[in-house]
């Protein structure tokens, strides 16, 4: 690998260009802290404000189902928390095996609960990046009518170990 990077690599050309002094300041379109503070307030809309429509749908789908989960584990956390109180009116120790259950759908509704806050805080980082990237610049080079890709290597740290 080595060889074939040292014999097909890139070689920059040592000639003096003049880059042209451009006077005209980049603005954004979008603001990316507008974007957040509108998906902070209605999970999705800033995606909705940075144009991006398909993620709308997928972020309320997750919020949706993980809300569900949550709703559902706390009704028989709840449901065998009583159950449980119940059984123990009857011996000191109570029915182990409600309290069991009790603690498992605790467990599962504090876990959807993390999960709704990790989906809220991945949709204003999803909604940051896509302002970010609104203005972003993938057509083709006006002058050669082609894609350009590129990849530089420094294999330098590997070599000086």
């Amino acid at each position: 690998m080595a060889f074939i990077t040292i014999n097909y690599s890139q070689t920059e050309q040592s000639t003096n260009q003049t880059v042209p002094n451009d006077t005209a300041v980049f603005v954004m379109k979008k603001s990316a802290w507008g974007a957040v503070l509108r998906s902070a307030i209605v999970p999705g809309l800033g995606q909705f404000y940075t144009e991006n429509y398909l993620k709308i749908p997928v972020i309320w789908g997750f919020l949706g189902y993980f809300a569900y989960e949550w709703s559902y584990s706390n009704d028989l956390y709840n449901q065998y928390k009583k159950l449980y109180l119940e059984s123990l009116k009857t011996s000191s120790t109570g029915d182990a095996r409600y309290y069991r259950l009790r603690e498992g759908y605790k467990d599962q509704r504090d876990l959807f609960a993390i999960y709704i806050g990790l989906t809220y805080f991945l949709n204003l980082v999803d909604a940051y990046v896509d302002a970010q990237l609104f203005d972003f610049d993938v057509s083709s080079d006006a002058a050669t009518q082609q894609f350009n890709f590129s990849i530089k290597m420094n294999f330098n740290s590997i070599i000086n170990r």
